[in-house]
Parts: structure tokens; C-alpha cells; sequence
């Protein structure tokens, strides 16, 4: 089955490439064509006032009136050679002293022009040429005459047309950049997403059968190998979580099997002929013992079930953990008797917890080391206080040795250490796990360590 889902990430790399590519030559072309645009407006001010300088020079030889003819012939002489050049030199009355042809300024650099200051303009004429110009007071060498206006411009028709060519060719040039990153970059991403492919087809190869396997993290990028690691971690608790249940499915049919099977034989052996009342409250009694065992099972899978699922919220009450565990000396007195048991404990802790549930993991420990510990014996309970939050209870007895492949499964549901003896115990191989789940449900934990012929539980409560 096909899943839609969002934008494909080579479609997201593709674009972003195709984008970055764009902004960077917008960016560029903007940068050049403002680059070039100064340049000519330098190149223009420079012409500009190097004419504008010759005329206010021009313009202070002139010391009578016969000198303006060759004022105006100096003038003349100097705009031979620079087409688009114009000029004008204004009187303060508005006697027009020189003028190209064709010389049209606006009014706002031929009037109200003060003294060191130099204006400057861009417009355009009446038939749409672009023009540049500046202007400035001049003064000529006669005595008490007020100063003339001067203003220089040239045509920038070729600059302008300069800039348009550069902007339809830096949009092409964009265009058909964007065009071909966008091709390579789906090519890269393409081939760079390539090992995801190779994953994806490594774990649709992954089945409830085949959880062993696991995606090859050695042939991946470095910034998937983390992901390839998380996900094989991932199926390393599938495949665990399988096996459990696996286990756990094959135990329950079979211990649900016998005392059904116990049932059914006992009432078909019953009805095979007819029996006394006698013989009849018999069977019935055994029958209730088998009864009693399936409902302590079922109570006790419920437990686990609510456990798994974060249902078993204690109630929260302080708990003298040496109180509880004398209390449990007295009901398991008759069992230690018959075996020459003399059970001791020592130390001391308060927890907050619920005081049934505490109670309950405490007795099964108890209960399993009374069931495990061969006549004369030793049966030894330690509470240690840490001085904080932290309180561990130790139940510790003397036996056979754990193999130490057993101790991380031994509060694993329906495990047993001895499977001959598997079915001969009156208990259905869920204590150490209820135990367990209550600690954690109050959180803490529960450990096993055994050697030299000692085992030793330990159920260590936090805060």
C-alpha cells in the first residue's frame, strides 16, 4: 500500500536549491547593475564639472563686454568632440550668454542657484531623452557684476539602455540558472537519497518472523547512522517484546491447560458411574482446589495486565517495611518449622507506598526463598537506609547457586530456573514478575543476584 504524505523531500531539495541559486544571482545582478549605475554617474559627474570648471574659468576672463565673443568661442571649442553635451550660462537679468543648441534645463538649476553650492538633476526632455546635469555660479572678471548661472548636462540614453540590456540578461541568466539547479539539485538529492532507499528496502524485508534482522548502519551516511541505530535498537525490543510474548502465550495455554485438563478428567472419571455422596464431595473439594489455583492466576495476569498499562496507581501511606516483614514471619512460621528455618532480619526504613502491595511483594519474595531453601537452612531479610529517599529490602537465602543466564529473567512471567520442576510447584510462576511490577509501579526496581550458594532479592524503593 502506497502512503501520501507530505512534499517528498527530494521535491524539498530540489526547490530549495532552484531558490537558493535564484536569491544568490538576484542578489549578485542587483549588487552589479547598482555597481555599474554609480560608476557611470561618476563618470558623468567627473565630465560634468570638468566642464562646468572650464566655463566658471572661462567666465572670469572675461573683463569687458568685447570679451564675451571669445568667451562664447571658448566655450564652443570645448563641447567639439562630446556629443549628448550641453550647456548654459544665464546672466542675472536672464540674458542667455551661451547656450547649445537644443539646451533645455529645468527651472530648478537655473534658478535660486547660491553661491558654492553645486546642484545636481536628472529629468528628462520633452521627447524622452534621459538627461544628467549640474549647475553652479560663476562670476566674471568685470567689477560689482552679479554672478551668472552655469549649468552643464549630457545625454545618458546609453546608460539607460546599458542597464535594461543587463537586467534582461541577469533575468535570463536567472532564469535558466534556477532551471538547471533545480535538474541537478533533483539529480543530488536523487543520489544523495539513495541509502534511504536502500533502508526502506532493508525493513520491508523485516517481518514478525524475521525480527532478527536489522538495517545495515556501516553502508549509510554519517547523519542516517544514528537513525539506523535508533531503529535497529527499535527492533532489538520488537524482537524482545515478540519473544516475551511468545514465551509468555506458550506458558499461559499450558499452565491454564493443566488444571482444565484436571477438570475434565476428574468430572468424566466421576460420571463414568454412579458414586456415593461421599466420593461425590470429594471430587467436588478437589475440584475447588483447581478452581482456587485458575482464579488466583487470572486475579494475578489482571494485575500484570493493569501492571503493563500503568493502572496500578498505589495508594500512597508510609510503610514500616521491618513491621511488614515480621508480620510475614509469623504466617510462614509453620512453613519454616518443618524445614528447621529460623528466618532473622535487621535494619529499618519507612517508604510511601501502598501498604497491600508492599506487603504482597515482600511475601512472595518470602515466600520463594522458604520454597528454595533446603532444610536447616538460612533465611535472612536486611533493610538499609541510605539516610535519603532511598530504601532497598533484601531477602537473602541459602540454596543452589542461580546460573547467572537465568538472574535477568527470573521475574520474567512463568519462568522457572528448573523447567523439570516446572509443574510440580503449587505456584503458577508470576510472583517475582507481580513483585516486580509493584516496585516499579512505585518507582523503583527489582534485582536478583546469586553465587557461592546465596541468592539474594533485592526491591529498592525511590522518593
Amino acid at each position: 500500500m502506497r502512503v501520501k504524505g507530505g512534499m517528498s523531500i527530494t521535491l524539498r531539495l530540489t526547490l530549495l536549491f532552484a531558490s537558493a541559486s535564484t536569491a544568490v544571482l538576484l542578489l549578485l545582478g542587483y549588487l552589479i547593475g547598482n555597481s555599474v549605475a554609480k560608476h557611470f554617474e561618476e563618470q558623468d559627474m567627473e565630465v560634468l564639472t570638468g566642464k562646468l570648471k572650464l566655463a566658471q574659468h572661462a567666465l572670469e576672463k572675461v573683463r569687458s563686454n568685447s570679451d564675451l565673443d571669445g568667451f562664447v568661442r571658448q566655450l564652443g571649442d570645448s563641447l567639439i568632440g562630446h556629443s549628448g553635451l550641453a550647456m548654459l550660462v544665464v546672466a542675472p537679468g536672464g540674458q542667455i550668454l551661451f547656450a547649445t543648441p537644443e539646451a533645455r534645463f529645468p527651472k530648478a538649476l537655473t534658478r535660486d542657484v547660491r553661491a558654492d553650492v553645486v546642484y545636481k538633476a536628472t529629468w528628462r526632455t520633452t521627447d524622452g531623452h534621459p538627461l544628467r546635469g549640474i549647475s553652479a555660479l560663476g562670476r566674471a572678471g568685470i567689477e560689482d557684476t552679479p554672478a551668472a548661472v552655469i549649468a552643464v548636462a549630457t545625454d545618458i540614453t546609453r546608460h539607460e539602455h546599458f542597464a535594461r540590456s543587463f537586467k534582461q540578461t541577469v533575468w535570463m541568466v536567472v532564469i535558466l540558472a534556477a532551471v538547471l539547479t533545480g535538474l541537478l539539485g533533483w539529480v543530488a538529492a536523487k543520489r544523495g537519497l539513495a541509502p534511504l532507499q536502500a533502508m526502506r528496502g532493508e525493513a520491508q524485508g523485516i517481518t514478525a518472523r524475521r525480527l532478527d534482522a536489522r538495517i545495515s548502519a556501516e553502508s549509510v551516511p554519517a547523519e542516517l547512522a544514528e537513525l539506523a541505530e535508533t531503529l535497529n535498537e527499535m527492533l532489538a525490543r520488537l524482537e524482545d517484546s515478540f519473544r516475551r510474548l511468545s514465551n509468555f502465550s506458550s506458558d499461559l495455554a499450558h499452565e491454564l491447560r493443566t488444571p482444565v485438563t484436571n477438570l475434565l478428567t476428574q468430572t468424566q472419571v466421576t460420571l463414568s458411574r454412579a458414586r456415593t455422596g461421599e466420593e461425590y464431595a470429594d471430587i467436588l473439594a478437589s475440584n475447588v482446589e483447581e478452581l482456587e489455583r485458575l482464579s488466583r492466576m487470572i486475579a494475578d495476569m489482571l494485575f500484570l495486565a493493569k501492571s503493563d498499562n500503568d493502572l496500578v496507581i498505589p495508594n500512597r501511606e508510609p510503610v514500616d517495611l521491618i513491621e511488614e516483614v515480621k508480620g510475614l514471619f509469623e504466617f510462614y512460621e509453620a512453613l519454616c518449622e518443618e524445614k528447621g528455618i529460623a528466618p532473622t532480619c535487621s535494619g529499618n526504613g519507612c517508604v510511601s507506598g501502598d501498604k497491600l502491595m508492599v506487603r504482597r511483594a515482600i511475601s512472595n519474595l518470602l515466600s520463594n526463598a522458604v520454597r528454595h531453601t533446603p532444610a536447616g537452612g538460612r533465611i535472612s531479610v536486611r533493610v538499609e537506609n541510605s539516610g535519603g529517599s532511598d530504601v532497598s529490602l533484601c531477602v537473602e537465602n541459602s540454596g543452589e547457586t542461580i546460573p547467572p543466564e537465568h538472574l535477568p529473567r527470573l521475574f520474567d512471567r512463568f519462568y522457572r530456573v528448573d523447567s523439570s520442576r516446572q509443574r510440580q510447584s503449587e505456584g503458577a510462576g508470576l510472583g517475582l514478575a507481580i513483585t516486580r511490577s509493584i516496585v516499579r509501579a512505585h518507582g523503583g526496581d527489582a534485582v536478583a543476584r546469586s553465587d557461592h550458594g546465596v541468592t539474594t532479592f533485592c526491591l529498592k524503593f525511590t522518593g
